[in-house]
């Protein structure tokens, strides 16, 4: 009855071995179907021995390609069009495969070692699903066009920035006080053969007041004069450059205040205070006058100071906001119809 119910030790080894040789890779050129020429050997698709040039390949793919094109080959006794086709593609794929020599090297090592069944899937599709273009143009080309966006872009917004500053009648008044100590003004109201219409003086009145504006005002943050430096593709040029003047600077740092214990500068002490407010350079250079000079008068580079100054600036702007008329509003619609309020409105 044991025996009848289950299974000796004869067969348990007979399924194990089944089970084993189900689970291991089978030979490649088995399961080769869409790699490279299928079961074929491109090889002897092409007519050729392993050994056989570049030369000698391209001469057998032009003869065969001329033989078997579907505009003259109609196929054997029995085969339609589809058939010639068919036969047309596998003597291309043939020559793809071995005309290039990187392509050639794997398909050589597959014939070689085809118990490696998944190594040749892989190389197979990594140079069949690799890009046609090189990265590096690529990658050249996109920062080029990143850098030619970012240089219009700062051009825009300081252009605006200048528009802007033309409207201000504080900044208004002062250019056209220079352009009148300059004549600049008058030649525009010229008479005779050169005189123009109102609309092409004020036109060009307005140009004179922009352009002593550039030229006389110092405008700093997001909305300073473009530099060609600052764009992308110049920045990554200048970036071992960088690195290195940055190193400098830290051994420069480190040897002079904390080697030599010297005092601090005015630009050094404005560097430590623009690191405590963690700030950018150009943040920071956005600021007033008056507003650097206060920042050193307090020695704000000092750590302590700093913080006496940091907790009372956010005391004063709890102040504002509550004496600001809005900041109350909301405050009161939180209170009373905010989040977490449910409110039932008879009709």
């Amino acid at each position: 009855m044991a025996a009848a119910g289950g299974c000796g030790p004869g067969r348990r080894w007979v399924l194990c071995l089944w089970l084993c040789a189900a689970l291991l890779p089978r030979a490649a050129r088995a399961l080769t179907e869409g790699l490279y020429c299928g079961r074929r050997v491109c090889y002897e698709v092409l007519g050729v021995s392993r050994q056989a040039s570049k030369a000698e390949i391209a001469r057998a793919y032009r003869q065969l390609a001329r033989k078997y094109h579907p505009d003259r080959y109609r196929g054997d006794p029995g085969s339609g069009p589809q058939a010639a086709h068919e036969k047309f593609l596998l003597i291309a794929t043939a020559y793809e495969t071995l005309k290039d020599e990187e392509t050639r090297k794997d398909y050589d090592y597959m014939l070689d070692h085809p118990e490696e069944y998944y190594r040749h899937y892989y190389h197979y599709y990594s140079r069949r699903l690799a890009p046609k273009v090189d990265v590096r143009i690529v990658i050249l080309v996109t920062v080029c066009a990143i850098s030619v966006f970012q240089f219009f872009s700062w051009w825009n917004s300081y252009n605006e920035a200048i528009n802007y500053l033309a409207t201000v009648p504080k900044y208004r008044i002062q250019a056209t006080e220079i352009a009148r100590q300059q004549g600049l003004l008058n030649k525009t109201k010229e008479k005779g053969k050169n005189r123009r219409s109102k609309e092409e003086i004020r036109e060009e009145e307005e140009e004179i007041i922009k352009d002593i504006i550039k030229n006389k005002i110092d405008i700093k943050g997001g909305y300073q004069k473009p530099k060609i430096y600052d764009i992308l593709l110049f920045q990554i040029l200048l970036a071992p450059f960088y690195l290195g003047k940055y190193i400098v600077w830290n051994c420069w740092w480190i040897y002079r205040f904390t080697i030599k214990g010297q005092e601090y500068g005015v630009e050094e002490k404005l560097y430590i205070i623009r690191r405590y407010m963690k700030m950018s350079e150009s943040q920071f250079d956005s600021l007033e006058d008056h507003q650097k000079e206060t920042f050193l008068e307090r020695q704000l580079w000092i750590r302590e100071n700093y913080e006496v100054y940091k907790q009372e600036q956010e005391e004063e702007l709890k102040k504002k906001m509550a004496m600001d008329p809005r900041w109350k509003r909301y405050r009161r619609w939180m209170k009373n119809e905010g989040p977490g309020r449910l409110t039932f409105i008879d009709d």
